[in-house]
Formats: C-alpha cells, structure tokens, sequence
C-alpha cells in the first residue's frame, strides 16, 4: 500500500498516511517502507521558517509493508532538520538524500529514527 509517513510530534510517534485517500490510517512506533521516496515540500518548509512553527511538509512515501527486521545490513542513518536542510540527509555526511530501496522508520523513547539502504545521493 502507497503511504505516507511523518513523526508526529504532538503524539511522539509516525503517522501513516494513505496516498490514495490522504487520511492518516494508523499510528505506530516502526513501519518498513520498500522504494521510499524522502520528500520535503519547500513551501511547507519556508512556512516554518517564516512562523517559526513547524507543519508536516517533510515525509517518507513509500510502499508500506509493517514488519520487523532484527538482522538488518549496515544502514545509512537520515535527518531531516527545516532549520539547517533543504532535504532529507545522511546524518554522518550531511549529503542530500531522496531515494532508497528501503526504509524502517522507528521511535524509541519517543525520538524517531530513519535508518535506509540502498541510499541514492544526487
């Protein structure tokens, strides 16, 4: 199922929202996402900056397959940060980064994790 996936930060978790429909369908601590796809929409971004409060203009979108991976591959961790980036980014190299071939996306102790693999930089 196509999603959309942002941190919530009045619940302190992800928000899972259908492509099709736009409604959020569920709220979960971990999803997995195959060919993600890190957006952030420049008009909600430069809204933040000129507020000084934040919307959801940055998601993963993706396919949506909800299980866990305990044995997962070295993976690149990510950010997103409308005060310092224009896009998603590599947390080490600070690089841009948009796709991947997947995503799980999880929050512990209320701090949310974007860790990918197959990270294409441009």
């Amino acid at each position: 199922m196509r999603v959309e996936v942002y941190f919530n930060l009045h619940k302190k978790t992800f928000s899972v929202r259908s492509c099709r429909t736009g409604r959020v369908m569920v709220h979960t601590d971990e999803v997995h996402i195959e060919n993600p796809e890190f957006v952030v929409h420049q008009s909600g971004r430069n809204r933040v900056l000129s507020e000084g409060r934040k919307n959801v203009h940055a998601f993963v979108r993706g396919d949506a397959t909800f299980f866990r991976y305990t044995n997962r591959p070295m993976l690149d961790t990510l950010t997103y940060n409308p005060y310092k980036y224009v896009s998603f980014v590599d947390k080490k190299t600070e690089e841009p980064v948009y796709k991947a071939s997947r995503a799980w996306l999880t929050v512990t102790d209320k701090i949310p994790t974007i860790q990918a693999e197959g990270v294409q930089y441009d």
